[in-house]
């Protein structure tokens, strides 16, 4: 252990997982294997020749720009290892071929554009607000829908996942999204523990933003100061017109009814509420909130916990200090944008409500929306509870906001006024 109380990054690394690298990275100096490559036009060239599409017009511009910079990062700031370079090659190419398919598909299928989706129902909150527990509770209703990760994470099919659904298999993307996540936490078990998961479980939408190559899927996983302020600063627009254009195509894909809403929900839409709000204007908004101590030594641990998988050098200071920033940057856009939000689209919920008495909050938010907690949608979520605490348990992330360089007085003087000037 460091001085900080937290293991060193190099910790993490099974020897397992350390072999395997020793072995590409002697493939890749001796020819063998082509090197994890992060150059665009190489990049772009595998994408098109692994699908045999060569189109790709849909927000080019935006999406060739956010690669220059995230590039720039990753070439520099983030101090990637040999495998944290493989992982964003992988990432990178993948959503380059997924752009490639759905333009193909839309082109095809025009009926998909076609598709009226209900206003939404959006949870909004910052990392570890209660937010993932929220959505869950929603979702459980049956007058309700919502993204399960392996349709989060693999948005877009290929031809292969698109045949096996059509001669009624099992999709494909459940597998592949279960081994990833046992990879994942075979390297670091914090991981599930801190956001419990599976292929099947409701989560949230960000591997559709990550389509665009925006935000808080790419950020909480590697260090890039250079990419998050861009995105910071500029409109992400064309990332919330794909990501409800990818909704439509979900619902064409698996047949769901598109009158039922949808419960979405990520952090990353704190920060591009004014995009957000352009493209779901109708949508009901439901805002969490919680002790911002908590808050941040939560988020920074997510972070500090996911940045180690790819990185052998994470400062946990520098963490602390980007996850404060970005917590504080995302309550002043939320506040200024809530003014534009009418007064009965929006409601506001803490986290210590909905852990004492979860039933009685979300009562307080269906009397909130003018709808009806029928007692089926109320033993759903029972249910939901129930196996959740079976299978996960509510009390095994540990983390020390000191670990990170922070201080609680200081954390409170900069976010509580933030908290109350963002509170309906």
């Amino acid at each position: 252990m460091n001085n900080l109380g937290l293991p060193p990054a190099t910790s993490f690394r099974p020897l397992w997982l350390r072999i395997l690298m020793q072995s590409l990275h002697a493939a890749w100096k001796a020819g063998v294997l082509p090197p994890a490559d992060m150059c665009p036009q190489r990049l772009r060239a595998m994408a098109e020749a692994e699908t045999g599409l060569s189109a790709d017009s849909i927000d080019r511009d935006f999406f060739e720009t956010q690669l220059a910079v995230l590039l720039q990062d990753l070439h520099g700031a983030a101090r990637l290892s040999d495998f944290g370079r493989l992982v964003a090659h992988g990432s990178i190419l993948k959503v380059m071929k997924e752009r490639l398919w759905f333009e193909a598909l839309l082109t095809a299928h025009p009926e998909i554009d076609a598709i009226e989706l209900a206003p939404p129902i959006i949870v909004v909150g910052p990392m570890r607000s209660g937010s993932t527990r929220m959505q869950r509770l929603l979702a459980s209703d049956p007058a309700h829908d919502a993204l399960r990760l392996f349709e989060a994470q693999c948005p877009v099919p290929g031809p292969k996942v698109r045949a096996a659904l059509m001669r009624g298999r099992t999709d494909p993307r459940i597998a592949q999204v279960r081994h990833a996540l046992r990879f994942v936490t075979a390297i670091n078990p914090a991981i599930g523990h801190i956001h419990p998961t599976g292929p099947l479980e409701v989560d949230e939408e960000l591997g559709l933003n990550e389509q665009s190559l925006s935000g808080a899927l790419i950020e909480a996983q590697r260090r890039v100061p250079g990419f998050a302020r861009h995105c910071e600063a500029v409109s992400q627009l064309p990332v919330y017109q794909r990501l409800k254009r990818l909704l439509k195509l979900r619902a064409w894909l698996n047949g769901s009814d598109p009158a039922r809403p949808l419960v979405l929900k990520t952090p990353q839409h704190m920060q591009d509420m004014d995009a957000l709000l352009r493209v779901f204007p109708e949508a009901h908004y439901l805002f969490l909130h919680r002790e911002p101590v908590a808050v941040v030594a939560s988020g920074a641990s997510l972070a500090w916990n996911q940045m180690v998988v790819q990185s052998d050098d994470v400062d946990p200071h520098w963490v602390g200090a980007e996850w404060l920033h970005k917590t504080a940057h995302r309550m002043v856009v939320t506040a200024r944008a809530r003014e534009r939000i009418a007064a009965g689209k929006q409601f506001d919920l803490h986290f210590d409500e909905v852990g004492q008495d979860w039933r009685h909050a979300v009562a307080r938010v269906y009397a909130w929306m003018g709808r009806e907690l029928r007692p089926d949608a109320l033993r759903a979520m029972e249910a939901y509870v129930a196996r959740a605490a079976a299978q996960h348990g509510f009390d095994r992330h540990r983390y020390r906001l000191e670990d990170y360089g922070l201080c609680a007085g200081g954390v409170r003087e900069r976010l509580l006024p933030l908290d109350a000037m963002g509170a309906g």
